[in-house]
């Protein structure tokens, strides 16, 4: 399984994301790598249709279904949750992810 994290530099989120990720595998006796993409300008962020950080790929899809096809910039990303904007991904979405890659 590839697992990315892409983030930019002084993103507040990705190091929580990060931890959240290798708590999931740990949970479910995995020990996959986590490869860190650091996107560094709108060029990069548009060939690697970045849509903010922190964003997880697993096997090169978004865990987010709900991923915008077009914005991709370097700029900070916001998940919905119940309502509530927030700068981490649900770990409900890892876990989602990550379980359907295995599958």
């Amino acid at each position: 399984m590839k697992i990315e994290l892409l983030h930019f530099d002084g993103c507040p989120s990705w190091e929580k994301t990060q931890a959240n990720i290798r708590a999931v595998l740990a949970e479910r006796g995995l020990s996959d790598e986590i490869e860190l993409v650091n996107v560094q300008s709108n060029e990069a962020a548009q060939a690697l249709r970045f849509v903010g950080s922190p964003s997880v790929r697993i096997d090169g899809r978004d865990i987010d279904p709900e991923t915008p096809d077009s914005g991709f910039n370097l700029e900070c990303r916001i998940y919905w949750v119940n309502g509530r904007a927030v700068g981490v991904p649900p770990v409900e979405l890892i876990e989602r992810a990550v379980d359907a890659a295995r599958a």
